[in-house]
């Protein structure tokens, strides 16, 4: 009888290879959809300061040390960065810049300008 219910285990089986790789390559087809989704929106305001940033830095050469501003636009987003230029001793005599970064909806960089320098010390003036 051992024989008969060995054989018998052998006829019940969890699904083949080939049923499972088909469940998890529709699971992916679905997900990758979601995901075409998800980067076809405009990102969120959070994620557009990380892209600016790492994107500039990219291009620069520098790491940012803020983002002073950050807003949407029409076709993506705006954010003022600001970046040190030229360390100086003491640090509040450092030369700082702003640059203004465009984002597409997706969070590309687009272009981006230089707006301002100042020293690090300088405190902006409104009348």
């Amino acid at each position: 009888m051992a024989a008969g219910e060995e054989h018998g285990t052998q006829r019940v089986r969890r699904p083949s290879n080939k049923q499972s790789a088909r469940k998890t390559s529709v699971g992916r087809a679905v997900s990758r959809t979601n995901e075409t989704k998800r980067t076809a929106r405009r990102v969120s305001a959070p994620r557009a300061m990380r892209y600016a940033t790492e994107q500039l830095q990219e291009l620069l050469g520098r790491a940012p040390e803020s983002v002073s501003a950050v807003k949407p636009t029409e076709d993506g987003w705006q954010a003022d960065v600001e970046v040190l230029e030229l360390e100086r001793v003491p640090m509040t005599t450092s030369v700082m810049a702003t640059y203004r970064v465009m984002l597409d909806k997706e969070g590309e960089l687009v272009a981006y300008e230089r707006t301002r320098r100042y020293t690090r010390g300088q405190i902006d003036r409104h009348s």
